[in-house]
């Protein structure tokens, strides 16, 4: 009589018997591959910026001209124009960790705090110009999550600045802890009604929210001109508003010239609350539904247009806030030009951080260190600031196209939650 024998697959075995520890395996293998595209898309663009370095700098060029003859001088020149540049790039992103912890000493043995101050002077900078880019990437990412493209970041940004700041100047007596509230809470109201009309016109009419959001954007900058030279107007000939009370400023952790507040921390708390949001009430699951598949949404009997509505509102009021954090907490008036481009920047920071809020609080403290540390960079090692703008472009060039950072590291692709973007006119 035969008898067949099998023989069993241990790892098969034990997963059979563990679907837990497979699924656990599963979701960690997709969290590793989906940060690991943005982390190789980053470390591309700083490979390729160095290489940009390298053929703007003066005196790499004049050693590449003797290359044969002297190799090596040619290689030394490269190196240095690199690692002066990027070594300056870093110093003006956190700071010198030497003259920190010198700083440190001096302080407990004297008691001065001014060489401390000075030396953590770079990372205060560094994060105080993140705060709003944290803020206009979560709102733009919202907007991602249920399909919408909300290119009005940056006029929202806008609004809610001007709102913010005539709460700050124009009252009058009020304690901070109820002046402060009102001027944040004026500044999300504003970006608030400016992202909603949008939403509303694409959820009752079908308009596109690229365009509508795009021609909001010229409304509110040709109404700030308007209002800066006029109502809102401060005494003198400069197109700017009166500076806000000190009422409505939000605190400062340390002494002038450090700019450093509390709207980090307003933003971080911003950040878990649109993560609760999304992920841990009926409404944000809604909303990350429709961004999905919109005609299961529809068939499941989810409300589109509510859900249009109630994104782009939320989307407004996150831009609205950041431009109110920046009013409040760091020039304390606003004039022409003062955005300098933050939501448009917020749509690359939604893009690099998968329009996930850990994402974009990564995305944000990558975007801000380093335009932090571009003016030091162009100061201490001579490099143009455009450089940092090359990469950046770079790296969300590669992020969105994976492929091709798969395509160049050989990583195999994953299948992820996808977001259906644009889907058409007037549908």
């Amino acid at each position: 009589m035969n008898t067949k024998v099998t023989k069993t697959n241990p790892e098969t075995t034990s997963r059979k018997e563990d679907p837990k520890a497979e699924v656990q395996q599963r979701k960690g293998s997709k969290l590793l591959q989906t940060l690991l595209v943005p982390a190789l898309a980053l470390l591309t663009g700083f490979i390729i910026g160095a290489f940009v370095i390298a053929l703007s700098n003066d005196a790499v060029i004049a050693a590449y001209r003797n290359f044969f003859h002297a190799p090596g001088a040619a290689l030394a020149a490269t190196w240095n124009a690199i690692a002066t540049a990027y070594g300056a790039l870093f110093k003006g992103c956190i700071g010198s960790f030497p003259d920190i912890y010198r700083g440190i000493q001096n302080y407990f043995a004297t008691g001065d705090s001014k060489p401390l101050l000075l030396a953590i002077y770079p990372i205060t900078e560094s994060l105080a110009a993140v705060t709003p880019y944290i803020l206009a990437g979560l709102a733009v990412a919202v907007g991602f999550k249920c399909g919408l493209f909300n290119i009005g970041a940056e006029g929202q940004f806008g609004i809610g600045a001007l709102c913010s700041a005539f709460v700050g100047y124009s009252i009058h007596g009020l304690p901070w802890y109820i002046h402060l509230p009102l001027a944040l809470l004026a500044g999300a109201a504003g970006g608030a009604i400016w992202g909603a009309i949008p939403g509303f016109l694409k959820g009752f009419t079908g308009a596109h929210e690229v365009v509508t959001t795009i021609m909001m954007n010229y409304i509110s900058f040709r109404l700030s001109d308007w209002l800066l030279n006029g109502p809102m107007k401060a005494t003198g000939y400069r197109p700017l508003t009166p500076v806000i009370e000190k009422s409505a400023m939000l605190p400062r952790f340390f002494p002038d010239p450090l700019r450093f507040n509390w709207g980090f921390f307003l933003a971080l708390a911003m950040a878990v609350f649109v993560y609760w949001f999304l992920f841990k009430t009926t409404l944000g699951f809604e909303i990350r539904a429709v961004g999905a598949n919109p005609d299961g949404a529809r068939y499941a009997g989810m409300s589109i247009v509510r859900n249009f509505v109630i994104a782009m509102t939320l989307s407004g009021a996150l831009a609205g806030l950041a431009g109110a954090t920046q009013v409040l907490g760091i020039d304390h008036w606003v004039g022409q030009g003062f955005s300098a481009g933050y939501g448009f920047d917020s749509i690359a920071i939604a893009l690099l951080g998968q329009s996930h809020p850990l994402g974009v609080v990564l995305a944000a403290l990558l975007w801000g260190t380093l335009r932090s540390g571009a003016t030091s960079m162009q100061s201490l090692a001579g490099v143009p600031i455009e450089i940092i703008s090359i990469i950046q472009g770079l790296v969300i060039v590669f992020v969105a196209a994976p492929a091709v950072i798969r395509w160049i590291y050989r990583i195999r692709a994953i299948r992820t939650e996808t977001t259906v973007l644009t889907r058409g006119w007037g549908k």
